[in-house]
């Protein structure tokens, strides 16, 4: 049961904002709305636009990792019209996660869908409602959640913020107790795209919302048919991921430790961490971890075992830990 100091952290997504920074990011402003990325099917042709798609991946799990590493979460929200192929693409990715799917529903022709003020409207209510809440983690970049960066920290939380480099504004940064950058985030792989040539000019607004209202009319049209075999897939692919061998499931644990000991060494500044410490994050991120299940008869056991990954010190009744290559 958790104790009274024990911080409690929820997180809300801006799934739609953070999903176009991370394309724009890496193929340029404007590139998610004029690749028509949003009503792109999820089991169609190989194409430019599919395969650009599949290198801007956003890996939400990082981010849910980093979140638990300030306190247990309690709370997680992800909001966005999940009926586009785009967005569908990553509802098994959150369900696995625990992350609660808000549906937002287009209101206009431009497929705005509000999800900046439901977002607002849900933390400040949570604030009032749940009065363990510790820590707010908005996962988004844009300046209109500034205001609600503020108020969080006036209600008395600790207002982290996660955003994607280029597409973040500097007064929502400033807003928050602390602000993270996706790309620095522990498990993230940088990703390098080749400099294509230039494209067409970048098209104006009124332009770009022609172009996605024309596209969701035509994914509108498409038999439902592909969609029950994405979705048939998807469920293959998580019955394969939960009948993983002795062996596979080692090496995920393997992983989760390496993920645990690089947030926790990026997040203090401390060369030695407490095993405790280490287990209780691990924990965080996966609470289905036991070392026991994979053949270790302590947690010790289970970090002697990976020596070549992590190093172990002894001071006393203390077991401190940390990487290699830290």
């Amino acid at each position: 049961m958790p104790t009274d100091h024990e911080a409690r952290v929820a997180v809300y997504i801006d799934f739609d904002n953070i999903l176009i920074s991370r394309y724009d990011q890496l193929h340029g402003r404007g590139a998610f709305h004029s690749d028509k990325v949003r009503t792109l099917p999820p089991d169609g042709r190989e194409s430019k636009a599919r395969t650009r798609f599949a290198e801007a991946r956003v890996d939400l799990g990082a981010i849910i990792d980093y979140a638990s590493s300030f306190g247990s979460i309690v709370l997680s929200r992800a909001y966005a019209d999940w009926s586009v192929p785009a967005h569908a693409a990553y509802r098994d990715q959150l369900l696995a996660r625990a992350v609660d799917l808000v549906q937002m529903f287009p209101t206009t022709r431009a497929l705005k869908n509000g999800a900046d003020i439901r977002l607002a409207v849900d933390v400040v209510e949570d604030l009032f409602r749940l009065d363990a809440i510790t820590h707010v983690v908005i996962v988004a970049g844009d300046s209109d959640y500034i205001a609600l960066a503020q108020r969080a920290k006036r209600l008395g939380s600790y207002v982290v913020g996660i955003g994607v480099a280029g597409s973040t504004s500097k007064s929502l940064a400033a807003a928050c107790d602390e602000f993270a950058d996706y790309d620095a985030l522990p498990g993230i792989e940088p990703v390098q795209i080749e400099q294509a040539e230039p494209d067409a000019p970048e098209p104006t607004p009124e332009q770009a919302q022609q172009i996605e209202a024309e596209a969701e009319q035509e994914a509108e049209k498409r038999p439902a048919r592909r969609r029950r075999r994405a979705t048939s897939a998807s469920v293959a692919a998580e019955q394969d991921e939960v009948a993983m061998s002795t062996d596979q499931r080692r090496d995920a644990a393997t992983g989760l430790l390496e993920r645990a000991l690089r947030i926790l060494h990026q997040k203090t500044d401390d060369e030695w961490l407490h095993a405790n410490v280490v287990k209780e994050q691990m924990k965080r991120m996966d609470p289905v971890f036991n070392e026991k299940s994979i053949g270790h008869k302590s947690f010790s056991d289970f970090v002697t075992a990976r020596d070549a990954l992590v190093e172990l010190r002894e001071e006393g009744q203390a077991r401190l830990l940390r990487l290699k290559d830290a």
